[in-house]
């Protein structure tokens, strides 16, 4: 990338023209790896609770999402700029993915380029500041805070981060101004608002005071100026703490000593996978059993001798303490000493502290004895390896399945791994291969309530209810307040007859999820299947209040008032869900015989031959219009031929065995003038109701077959 002595370099050449060269190159640099991203989907890791699944973001920027980001804990989190960043871009691309991704790599592309601008401001040092710029833009390590548009909170964060160094230094250099210092805390203020992991800044500029600042002459007095700064920190640790209550793990699930030697063996890893970044992947396993003796020495060991080197080259080479430091200080937030989550370590936890390690190394560097000809080539080679190695591991964040088959074939007994492959195979309707997924995550992890939960569900979309239910009472075993684990029982229990039981498993639902529409939807069927309408219909109209736009509530609610005679409330309801759903086949059908009800014939044929258009072998929708066809009270809405072309098909694919039908076909038969044939057709029918032991059916199919052998049609 450049020769060793930055001002040789720069001879001959108007420095707008470099600084502007080297931010397009930086910025080609970043949209050669990150561009692909462009086409890529959102994934099922957290971008569903942040994006697409997320009503109030989803709507785009509003008031109530402006209240809603600022005024609450949202996914164990307390960022209102990162969440306002989200509501923005569903405002501008909706939910198309590609726009969000974009503005990732934008922000990600700036925070780069002002990374340049600050650390040659603050050194003087041209090639050396580019050169780290360039690493931080293309490092594998990148990728996912910047493929993945959950992690918006690192990207948006990092470029208030590096703009908070580049207020400090500017305040720094001249003298004390309350605007500048104002400046440097409002720009820190707006980076904890988007990720707290910046809490350690005052530190850093601590770091920065002694190297490249280099303003030690009065310590007492640079500890004071940060206190407003720590006074930020402390307020945002505390709210993250608040936040996050629900995902931080307990002692007794993570002893202190574990992980302790957790964060030891981590602080390596990442140094290992900046120099030798194979194997990444989007989540790592925490060691629940332990981590080997000699692992942990050995990061120890490693950890302890680059502190010591550092130390002892403090005053030759200040940028390795101050640069070390940078990198120990600013992983001390995610060293999983207060654990959130379960994850061993994270490529996103080191987008900002290896910052210190790269100026470190290429000040370092630039101290070897090297030709600048092979400086620059050593330098030039390094960074496309880099590039090569990120546009790979960007490739995996192409969707779930690539996200996940990654992770699966980097890492051994990846709990997360094994139930983020199930639910792909839940969303591709694959059940035997997302049981499989489910069950392996659970060989690894036994205790992991989510994988029973979609186990179940796994079991119960393939057919397999009665095994779905003691996966369901595993999982709220493990997690008393799983409220989707609740709702899923219900579904089976609902499925297998179990009424009662169904109706309590919702109920509990909605101890924990008052505001779930479906759950007081599917209450309402239990309820009325049961046949305690008026309670059912009382579950459907909340389900509707929390949702308008749940047509199938609206649908369930028309039967309730149908069955309880108020059929013009009922064809209300049929005709709002089909506003909603206009391929409703069930709605049309159910508004056709409300209608009929009514005695509104012609707009009943009318939804019938909807509902046929939609479900054209459904051999109700066909007997019911051939019935109406063939015996309508108007005259003039009867249609024999009609009436028996859809009688046939609905018998044929009832096997002839269904005398409902036969009767049907019997009454269109007759409409024809083919009575021969209706009296066939009534005499099967009679036989079959009479095996099925329905005898007030047999009387008045006797009826009928009076009439045709008489040679009168239905009137």
């Amino acid at each position: 990338m450049c020769p060793v002595d930055d001002s040789a370099c720069a001879k001959g050449q108007p420095l707008s023209w470099r600084l502007a060269g080297v931010c397009l190159t930086l910025a080609a640099m970043t949209f050669a790896v990150f561009g692909q991203t462009l086409t890529h989907g959102f994934v099922d890791y957290d971008d569903s609770a942040y994006v697409y699944e997320n009503p109030v973001v989803a709507q785009g920027l509003s008031h109530r999402g402006l209240v809603w980001a600022f005024s609450g804990v949202h996914a164990h989190n307390w960022h209102p700029l990162t969440w306002l960043s989200h509501e923005l871009d569903c405002q501008w691309y909706g939910l198309h993915p590609g726009g969000h991704h974009l503005t990732n790599v934008l922000l990600h592309t700036a925070t780069v380029i002002v990374l340049f601008l600050v650390l040659r401001q603050m050194t003087g040092a041209f090639w050396r500041s580019a050169f780290v710029a360039a690493v931080f833009a293309i490092h594998p390590l990148r990728v996912e805070s910047v493929a993945w548009v959950a992690e918006r909170k690192d990207v948006l964060s990092g470029l208030f981060f590096v703009l908070t160094i580049w207020a400090y230094a500017r305040y720094a250099r001249g003298p004390f101004s309350w605007s500048r210092y104002g400046l440097v805390m409002l720009l820190f203020s707006l980076g904890l608002m988007c990720k707290p992991m910046l809490v350690t800044v005052p530190f850093v500029l601590l770091l920065l005071d002694y190297w490249p600042l280099q303003r030690v002459e009065s310590p007492a007095k640079l500890v004071m100026e940060k206190l407003p700064l720590l006074a930020l920190s402390t307020a945002a640790g505390l709210a993250t703490l608040w936040a996050q209550t629900e995902a931080i793990q307990s002692a007794e699930y993570f002893s202190l000593p574990l992980r302790f030697a957790n964060a030891l063996v981590a602080g390596a890893v990442y140094l290992r996978q900046m120099v030798w970044p194979q194997g990444l992947a989007v989540f790592y396993p925490y060691p629940r059993h332990g981590l080997p003796a000699w692992e942990v020495v050995l990061a120890a060991a490693l950890l302890a001798g680059f502190s010591s080197v550092a130390v002892w080259q403090r005053r030759k080479q200040p940028w390795l303490l101050s640069g070390w430091l940078w990198y120990l200080v600013m992983l001390l937030p995610v060293a999983g000493l207060v654990q959130a989550g379960n994850q061993a370590h994270a490529d996103r936890y080191t987008y900002l502290p290896q910052i210190g390690i790269y100026v470190g190394l290429t000040w370092l560097a630039a101290r070897w004895p090297l030709r600048r000809a092979a400086f620059g080539c050593l330098m030039t080679a390094a960074l496309a390896i880099l590039m090569v190695c990120a546009w790979k591991q960007a490739g995996s964040w192409k969707n779930s399945e690539t996200l996940w088959s990654r992770a699966l074939a980097g890492t051994a007994d990846n709990d997360m791994a094994h139930y983020g492959m199930g639910n792909v195979f839940l969303h591709q309707e694959k059940w035997g291969e997302a049981v499989a997924e489910f069950q392996a995550a659970l060989k690894i992890r036994p205790d992991y309530a989510e994988a029973y939960n979609n186990l179940g569900f796994a079991l119960f979309k393939d057919g397999k209810a009665a095994e779905a239910i003691p996966r369901y009472r595993e999982a709220l075993r493990l997690q008393p307040a799983y409220a989707d684990a609740w709702y899923n029982l219900g579904n089976a229990l609902a499925q297998k007859g179990r009424l009662e039981e169904a109706v309590s498993a919702y109920q509990n639902a909605l101890q924990f999820q008052p505001d779930n529409s479906p759950v007081h939807g599917n209450l309402g069927v239990a309820l009325f299947q049961n046949g305690k309408t008026n309670e059912a219909i009382a579950q459907f109209q909340m389900a509707v209040q929390l949702d308008p736009d749940n047509a199938e509530a609206r649908f369930n609610l028309g039967n309730s008032f149908r069955l309880t005679g108020k059929v013009d409330q009922a064809i209300g309801c049929y005709q709002k869900a089909l506003q909603i759903q206009p391929n409703y086949a069930s709605a049309s059908f159910n508004l056709g015989i409300a209608l009929e009800e009514k005695g509104r014939l012609p707009e009943a044929i009318a939804q019938f031959q909807s509902a046929l258009q939609l479900q054209p072998d459904n051999a109700n929708i066909l007997d019911t219009l051939a019935w109406l066809l063939a015996t309508s009270s108007q005259p003039s809405l009867r249609n024999g031929e009609k009436a028996l072309q859809l009688a046939q098909q609905a018998n044929g694919l009832a096997d002839g065995r269904n005398p409902i039908i036969l009767r049907t076909l019997a009454a269109a038969l007759a409409e024809v003038g083919r009575f021969e044939d209706a009296r066939r057709s009534v005499e099967k029918a009679i036989e079959l109701a009479g095996a099925a032991g329905r005898q007030d059916m047999v009387k008045e199919l006797n009826r009928e077959l009076k009439r045709y052998e008489a040679g009168l049609r239905w009137q």
